[in-house]
């Protein structure tokens, strides 16, 4: 794999951010591959504008930007190009600025959905209603998986009717359906060691389903979410596996290199073994 020689600056953006695993996969391949790039991380104000936070990007160094909470509807906004599913998902997690342009990219769906793919899946449940989860949301529906979508709020349901059942966490709990095969916590409680749901509402569910996925990670430990799922024998997964897919597919856009099976499969593990994952 080869790349010019002008030096690249990537980043990640966010608030909070000072947990993210992207500058150490991202920084292990670029040394791998002997890249001439460097990626590091930056903390925005939460209510940063639209206007400013484009201009943070486009007056900046930076040759690229992956976006995490709870910026990716504003990146959405703030681009001057959106390429491929972002455009129906309304979110954006993959900045690349080229010939002064801003171009957007949604990489966090593909990367969900190779996370769950050998499941075989037939019904998820969403919990949260959020920017990552518009993306799952989509890319499920476009491989014709059923999906219910619950939040704390009825406001962001909207988005979501068209992709199939909608209802507020008070409604999840009192229809007591529990038969999903996967169950996804889209919600960003775990940054406040919280869970989404009361413990006796997620319990009911996990005694159901093949698998409990957080899309939120920690370093060194478990999220309660994933913790919970491990005390009642449920597998688990956290947002580690779904990163790297989607950092792989990033870091390809970001050096304009062709994306194969081939490629994606390499960098994936080998930003899963600076993690010390498998996929």
């Amino acid at each position: 794999m080869k790349i010019n020689n002008k030096v690249k600056l990537l980043a990640v953006v966010g608030n909070p951010i000072k947990h993210s695993l992207s500058p150490i996969i991202h920084n292990y391949v670029l040394r791998k591959f002997d890249f001439n790039s460097i990626y590091t991380h930056f903390m925005l104000p939460k209510d940063i504008s639209v206007n400013d936070f484009k201009n943070f990007i486009y007056y900046s160094d930076l040759s690229g930007v992956n976006i995490t909470l709870p910026f990716k509807e504003i990146a959405f906004n703030a681009v001057d190009e959106i390429n491929g599913i972002a455009n129906d998902i309304q979110a954006i997690n993959t900045i690349v600025k080229k010939d002064s342009k801003l171009i957007g990219y949604n990489t966090d769906a593909d990367g969900f959905y190779k996370s769950i793919q050998h499941y075989k899946a037939k019904h998820i449940l969403i919990l949260g209603a959020g920017g990552s989860a518009k993306s799952i949301a989509m890319i499920l529906k476009h491989n014709n998986i059923q999906i219910s979508i619950a939040n704390r709020s009825i406001d962001r349901l909207k988005f979501f009717e068209s992709f199939g059942e909608t209802m507020t966490f008070n409604e999840l709990i009192k229809t007591k359906k529990c038969y999903y095969d996967i169950i996804v916590n889209a919600t960003s409680t775990s940054i406040n060691n919280e869970l989404p749901l009361q413990k006796e509402i997620l319990i009911n569910l996990f005694d159901n389903c093949k698998l409990a996925y957080d899309l939120m990670y920690m370093q060194n430990n478990l999220t309660p979410f994933c913790r919970l799922a491990s005390e009642k024998n449920i597998k688990f997964i956290d947002g580690k596996v779904m990163l790297v897919y989607q950092a792989a597919l990033a870091l390809l856009y970001f050096h304009e290199m062709k994306i194969t099976d081939e490629s994606l499969f390499k960098i994936s593990n080998m930003m899963a073994s600076a993690l010390n994952i498998k996929l």
